[in-house]
């Protein structure tokens, strides 16, 4: 899973939240999206060169929002 956030200079950026510090950027939503790609192959060489666990326990829970 990656989120993909506008920043306020209009920067799209994409992180994978299952892999710490794994972050990309792009122009577009698909461009920042094809980049992420990259950046999770690239985390994921560190992190199994170094020993760290590859990715950390996320899950997805839903909150309820009252208006």
């Amino acid at each position: 899973m990656i989120t993909l956030d506008r920043d306020e200079d209009g920067i799209w950026i994409a992180e994978c939240p299952s892999i710490p510090g794994c972050v990309s950027q792009g122009s577009t939503r698909d461009e920042a999206a094809a980049n992420i790609k990259d950046a999770i192959v690239a985390c994921l060489e560190v992190r199994a060169e170094q020993g760290i666990p590859l990715t950390v326990e996320s899950r997805m829970i839903e909150v309820p929002i009252s208006a």
